[in-house]
């Protein structure tokens, strides 16, 4: 998939389709700042185009007052990130900042949001730090912390009855604690550890050293571009089918459209999937589907679920952003059809929700998508919600 960011007379062509006010004197306005280029942009853009699609299902506006969305690209560099992030807060005087989806870039542009007293909603990277001793009332997630995920396919491993398992992961925070999450559940031996460069396009080496070793199954986590390039060369090596792949964060929506078969087979965990059978997510797909034309991923289920968050809390504050303890804890008890069912914020503003083992399976309206197999944690928590002191 090439990634074309829209020009700007497109944009504000598209917040005018969506009711979105663009002029300098909206209401409310809203940073969304995520990696929009390169093989981590299909992420970016996902959870842009779902977080839009929210804001139109809203009515064009969010709790009823106009918006105006200023989208900057991080390019998955944090020193850039960190630029557009005080571009956000002191030229644009953005009140939230949303989007961020790797969690070295949250990282380093977290301090400089939340110290701003901007609130700051993130819809999919979720470090362990800001889950734990450094949560702030200003931050919220609407997707997971990093470990969680990859909890559940530790504890579909083991349940699995799977004795020798290799993990692979980027190295860089999401990766470690990728693989950390995996380990906290999965009681077996772990054959190897292996982290591998962020955006490294040949696993050729490391499937090598994989068929050697001959493990009961592979993990792996690897979002975007290194998914596709994984899978393909795991299926190329003539594994796949022969040792189970599971995963995290690297068969979804993005990434599926390039692998179709290839991708056969695969497992992954998470809180969400297209099939999941509640009505919010059944209007979700059904639209995302009609408006872009292709299959959501959960970077968009959880951009969606931002924009319902955020149109619940403003509607409770009465559109006002200016008591911001009123607002955080009108985003608590935000009260909106989560695409994931169940769904309520943790006393560290992070979500509480099922966790699922997923399969791809063929799609019977073409192409293959995801389809869950079995809950594997109900109403699951982050492990490190009870380091924040926040009630």
């Amino acid at each position: 998939m090439t990634l074309q960011r829209p020009v700007p007379a497109l944009v504000a062509s598209l917040c005018l389709a969506f009711g979105v006010t663009a002029a300098a004197h909206a209401d409310i306005k809203i940073g969304f700042l995520a990696t929009m280029s390169g093989p981590g942009g299909t992420l970016g853009q996902d959870q842009y185009d779902g977080f839009m699609l929210g804001v139109e299902a809203a009515g064009g506006k969010l709790g009823g007052q106009a918006v105006r969305i200023i989208q900057e690209d991080d390019q998955l560099k944090p020193e850039v990130g960190r630029q557009a992030a005080k571009k956000l807060i002191e030229r644009d005087r953005v009140q939230i900042v949303t989007g961020l989806s790797f969690s070295n870039v949250l990282m380093a542009v977290y301090r400089d949001i939340v110290n701003s007293g901007t609130f700051l909603l993130v819809n999919n990277a979720g470090p362990s730090q800001i889950a734990g001793q450094m949560c702030s009332p200003l931050y919220f997630s609407t997707s997971w912390q990093n470990d969680q995920q990859h909890e559940a396919m530790g504890k579909y491993a083991q349940q699995k009855g799977y004795k020798r398992v290799a993990l692979m992961a980027p190295n860089y925070q999401a990766g470690r604690e990728a693989l950390t999450g995996f380990k906290r559940y999965f009681k077996g031996e772990v054959l190897s550890e292996t982290y591998t460069q962020v955006n490294q396009p040949d696993y050729s080496v490391e499937i090598t050293q994989l068929r050697t070793a001959s493990p009961d199954a592979v993990f792996i986590f690897y979002p975007g571009g290194m998914g596709v390039n994984f899978v393909k060369q795991y299926h190329q090596a003539g594994l796949l089918g022969k040792v189970p792949l599971l995963s995290g964060s690297t068969v979804d929506g993005t990434t599926l459209p390039a692998l179709q078969d290839l991708a056969l087979g695969v497992m992954s965990g998470g809180p969400w999937s297209p099939d999941l059978p509640n009505a919010a997510n059944r209007s979700f797909v059904e639209q995302f589907r009609k408006k872009y034309g292709r299959v959501p991923s959960h970077y968009a289920a959880y951009g969606y679920d931002s924009a319902q968050a955020l149109n619940a809390a403003l509607k409770a504050t009465g559109g006002r952003l200016d008591d911001k303890k009123a607002f955080e804890q009108a985003m608590v008890k935000a009260n909106f059809p989560s695409v994931r069912g169940n769904f309520k914020f943790n006393n560290n503003h992070f979500p509480v929700s099922n966790y699922y083992a997923f399969e791809v399976v063929r799609d019977p309206a073409g192409g293959v998508t995801l389809a869950t197999r079995e809950t594997v944690f109900p109403d699951h928590q982050d492990p490190y919600h009870g380091e924040c002191k926040l009630k």
